[in-house]
């Protein structure tokens, strides 16, 4: 089918807002994924980060979902990821996919999700509550 919408942004995100975007009549299935700030990482206990991208950014990850919408032709993406200041709780990555069937949609929301880890320059900077940081690059 086709990539809707794909983006980095700085205000909140939802997959609330991607689904009415690739859902149509002939989808059965809506699968979405949220990359949630989660308050700890290798067993430490962060209290706050910040994501930051390159430039280039906004298009490796058109790419990528590009990439993802040719091998799964029959499914409508959208993905979006938020860079600057997020808090425990918020969303960093939202993405959905949705076709006829949930089998489809799974396995390329799954897709999605890993490649943009893998293939957009992001990068996270953590803050621990013990006061140590460390920078987290998605292109690892």
């Amino acid at each position: 089918m086709s990539v809707v919408r794909t983006g980095i942004v700085e205000t909140p995100i939802s997959t609330a807002e991607l689904e009415p975007l690739v859902a149509t009549e002939e989808c059965g299935a809506v699968v979405s994924f949220s990359g949630v700030i989660r308050d700890h990482d290798g067993g430490r206990s962060v209290v706050r980060l910040n994501y930051e991208s390159h430039p280039v950014a906004p298009d490796q990850l058109a790419e990528v979902a590009a990439d993802i919408a040719g091998r799964h032709p029959q499914v409508r993406l959208a993905v979006v990821h938020r860079v600057g200041d997020l808090s425990i709780g918020d969303v960093a990555l939202a993405a959905v996919a949705a076709s006829a069937h949930r089998a489809e949609s799974f396995a390329a929301c799954s897709e999605l999700v890993d490649e943009v880890k893998e293939r957009v320059a992001i990068w996270k900077h953590q803050h621990f509550a013990d006061g140590d940081d460390e920078w987290v690059g998605a292109l690892e």
